[in-house]
């Protein structure tokens, strides 16, 4: 049987997404120099999470992401190596309908990370589509764990009514939920405040992980109405959102200046300090050092509450992901 003590998470995590995505990122293998860079810093400052997923990468390239991580954790020597923790999620894919696929998926990351994934999560629920399908996908989850593949399970894009039901089926087979991951921001703030889901997380001693902690970058400080939007499928999306919500990108703004820190900096330490971890993602080793920066310090109980209610009166949100279930 697993122990959890194995299972490392420090306070920041580092998300990859990018790492092989053309669609939304422009990802080229060019860029795998750089992503090295940003592995071996993060690593050496102490982010010695590194999200991914099976399904990440475009076309060709699906799987890159695992490929890249394998590729730098082994040329990686240096502080922290013992820490270095690599969570991958596993796609809820139609085919995979059995508990084996879900085993055998497992395996396949394994393969192209040249090692054990210590942390795996189920990627999506089938809950509010294809009921049916997610028991089996679950008990392979759970299978995974007991065969010693894994060091911890996790869920992502679960909300507390279904985390509760999947936490009493793997309770009986003694798999302990170690994580769960959502979209959670200051533009996306509906998981915790509407949904409750620290409070069920807590409950249950299950660390909350939130990606898209920059909401893709909106709250960066980069972006303006004014001003250029990035390329494809972003640009679309911030300029529908970004006239509405200027008044919470004004008080991050705000607080940055006081703090002389960056509206990035101060973005992912309030979900610090919300007690979630958060991922972002670094394409480029500036962007690394500058998430960095956002640990070591915390916002104050005065600016955690101006920033809440700037949040909570944004005119427009983060889209949903579609998966989220109650």
């Amino acid at each position: 049987m697993q122990t959890l003590q194995k299972l490392y998470l420090p306070n920041m995590g580092c998300g990859t997404w990018a790492w092989g995505n053309q669609l939304l990122w422009g990802y080229d293998e060019s860029m795998d120099d750089q992503l090295q860079a940003v592995f071996n810093l993060c690593v050496s400052n102490g982010v010695t999470l590194f999200d991914t997923g099976d399904s990440y990468g475009t076309g060709r390239l699906n799987g890159r992401s695992e490929l890249l991580l394998g590729r730098f954790n082994r040329e990686y020597v240096g502080s922290n190596q013992e820490n270095i923790c690599i969570a991958t999620k596993l796609a809820a894919y139609p085919w995979r309908w059995t508990r084996q696929s879900m085993v055998r998926a497992c395996q396949s990351s394994a393969q192209r990370l040249g090692r054990n994934v210590d942390l795996v999560q189920m990627h999506w629920s089938t809950a509010n589509y294809a009921p049916w399908q997610e028991g089996r996908l679950l008990d392979g989850l759970a299978d995974v764990y007991e065969q010693g593949l894994v060091k911890g399970v996790g869920l992502s894009n679960y909300g507390p009514k279904r985390l509760k039901q999947v936490q009493k089926k793997f309770a009986q087979r003694g798999v302990p939920i170690s994580t769960l991951q959502v979209q959670y921001s200051l533009l996306s703030t509906y998981p915790v405040t509407q949904l409750q889901l620290k409070d069920a997380c807590d409950e249950l001693g299950i660390k909350l992980i939130a990606y898209s902690p920059l909401a893709l970058g909106l709250l960066t400080g980069k972006y303006s109405v004014a001003g250029s939007f990035p390329r494809g499928i972003r640009g679309l999306l911030f300029r529908q959102i970004l006239p509405g919500v200027r008044s919470l990108l004004a008080c991050l703004q705000e607080v940055a200046q006081s703090r002389n820190k960056t509206m990035s900096q101060v973005a992912i330490n309030w979900c610090i300090c919300k007690g979630t971890i958060p991922i972002p993602g670094a394409k480029t080793v500036e962007q690394a050092r500058e998430n960095i920066s956002a640990l070591g310090w915390q916002l104050d109980a005065g600016e955690i509450a101006d920033l809440d209610k700037a949040a909570a009166s944004a005119d427009k949100k983060m889209v949903q992901n579609v998966f989220q279930t109650k």
